[in-house]
């Protein structure tokens, strides 16, 4: 028989030792964490898988249902053609009729266009759109600047008698738009009448059943456009460039682009120059955005902002919604922080020694009230409270009238000491070539180098000196640039936009004007 094993033999060969155990038990451990982290990935690829085919699911049904409202437009515009050419057509059949009427009728014509209220005028324009008179309709509608507003209300529904009313209005501006045929009557700049007519246009061609996105151009028309808009390109060269194009000038071409709907992409590039180098004027940032430049506005407000344009930066970014991108009111402060540093190196010019600090003291005025006029314009008081800027300004306002006051001399009246009669004129006075002039030197007048892109033209004929006696000259209070120029002397002075007709701020003798927008 063997021999009986001994217990702790046995007990070694049962039970495993301590260390086995615990490598084991760690193996377990491990075995079951990366069982979990296998799990827990898995789960999470198919949480993103499910997220994806969502959103996937989600683009799917967007372009459905985007393709689904294109073709259900395109069926529209192609059902509505029929109807809108029957309305064009019953309308031209309609103002012929009163054309012919109008034309049959002895009416008593008014050469001078003289009207007392606004129906008259709205009568003396549609008998010039009835009866196809461009020229006579032109000369009416220049002839009236002074009552702009109300020729804005007008002009729209005189246009809508006319039986073509595109053509017409082509006519009717091309005196001077896209080349200016007056010759030696260049005098006044009537870039105003042009984009007054052209946005007049812009409701009567809309398409009456689905609205702007179709105007009622003819293709001949629209082709006459064209070649104007080519013909206007072709002269900048003839100007000198860019740089060298009338503000006025580029309104015009531009809204002729807009209101004809013969934007061209290969010409973005020139249509973002042209509005970057006139953005001072309000119309401006929407004009930006009915030509496609949508997607480089960021680009021409930091271009702007770099040029110390920071106010026409403002406008722009509220008009596309760039403001959380270009706060305004670090815009408007830097604004400010410019004008005053311009103020100050007037001060410190030699040259400007006599009237360097009426000079200063207007440059500040005018950057304080383009400021308080934008702070309220877009409600930024709480972010901006203008009290301290009126303040400043109505300090200006009385240091300049101090001033004035204290510079005007009373009349020297020499009487007799006998009998306290008035004196006979002095000596000097009573030479044959005497002559003493009443009037003041004429200013010197500082424009900002921000808008030396349009200097002013230089006068064609010799302007008397200003003369404004106890009162101020003539000021903007809606100038919104510290760009702007300063009062025009009271002679004639030809030049853009110096003579800009006074409608919506133009006119006034402030270059950078913050005036009513054309858009309504």
């Amino acid at each position: 028989m063997g021999s009986i094993p001994d217990p702790g033999e046995l007990t070694e060969l049962t039970h495993p030792s301590f260390d086995e155990f615990q490598r084991q038990t760690s193996l377990m451990t491990s075995c079951t964490l990366l069982w979990k982290e296998l799990s827990d990935h898995i789960n999470s690829l198919e949480q993103n898988l499910m997220r994806q085919s969502e959103a996937l699911k989600r683009k799917i049904e967007t372009l459905d249902s985007e393709t689904k409202a294109s073709l259900d437009s395109l069926k529209k515009r192609e059902h509505s053609i029929e109807g809108s050419v029957k309305i064009a057509l019953d309308r031209v059949e309609f103002h012929t009729k009163a054309a012919l009427k109008t034309l049959s009728d002895d009416v008593e014509d008014n050469p001078d266009g003289e009207v007392d209220n606004g129906d008259g005028l709205l009568q003396l324009l549609k008998s010039t759109c009835l009866k196809m008179e461009a020229k006579e309709f032109w000369n009416f509608v220049t002839g009236k600047k002074k009552e702009i507003d109300l020729l804005r209300e007008k002009i729209p529904a005189a246009l809508s008698e006319c039986v073509d009313p595109a053509r017409f209005v082509m006519e009717a501006i091309s005196e001077v738009f896209p080349v200016d045929k007056r010759g030696n009557e260049r005098g006044n700049d009537l870039g105003w009448a042009c984009v007054l007519i052209l946005e007049s246009l812009i409701p009567v061609v809309v398409d009456p059943v689905i609205g702007k996105s179709r105007m009622l151009v003819t293709p001949s028309v629209k082709e006459k456009a064209k070649e104007i808009a080519e013909t206007w390109k072709k002269s900048l060269e003839e100007r000198g460039g860019i740089e060298n194009v009338k503000t006025p000038d580029v309104h015009t071409f531009l809204q002729h682009l807009v209101t004809f709907g013969i934007v061209k992409k290969e010409d973005l590039e020139l249509y973002r120059k042209l509005v970057v180098g006139s953005a001072w004027r309000k119309q401006m940032p929407k004009l930006a955005v009915s030509l496609g430049l949508g997607d480089k506005m960021p680009d021409m407000i930091e271009e702007l902002v770099s040029k110390g344009q920071q106010l026409d930066a403002v406008h722009f970014t509220y008009e596309v919604g760039l403001v959380d991108k270009f706060p305004p009111v670090p815009l408007l402060k830097a604004f400010l922080r410019d004008a005053k540093k311009a103020a100050s190196s007037i001060l410190e010019d030699p040259s400007n020694a006599g009237r360097a600090a009426q000079l200063a003291a207007r440059k500040e005025q005018s950057a304080l009230r383009a400021v308080i006029k934008c702070i309220e314009e877009y409600k930024l008081e709480a972010e901006f409270p203008p009290e301290n800027l009126k303040k400043r300004l109505e300090q200006l306002e009385k240091t300049k009238t101090e001033k004035r006051k204290a510079a005007a001399v009373p009349a020297n009246k020499r009487t007799r000491a006998s009998n306290g009669g008035p004196m006979p004129p002095a000596k000097a006075g009573r030479l044959m070539n005497a002559y003493v002039s009443s009037f003041p030197a004429p200013p010197t007048f500082v424009r900002s180098p921000s808008h030396t892109q349009y200097p002013a033209a230089v006068p064609a004929y010799p302007s008397p000196p200003a003369m404004y006696g106890s009162r101020s000259p003539p000021t903007n209070p809606y100038a919104y640039s510290p760009e702007a120029a300063p009062p025009p002397l009271s002679g004639s002075y030809p030049g853009a936009p110096m003579n800009y007709p006074a409608y919506g701020g133009y006119g006034n003798g402030l270059a950078p004007a913050y005036q009513q927008a054309y858009y309504r």
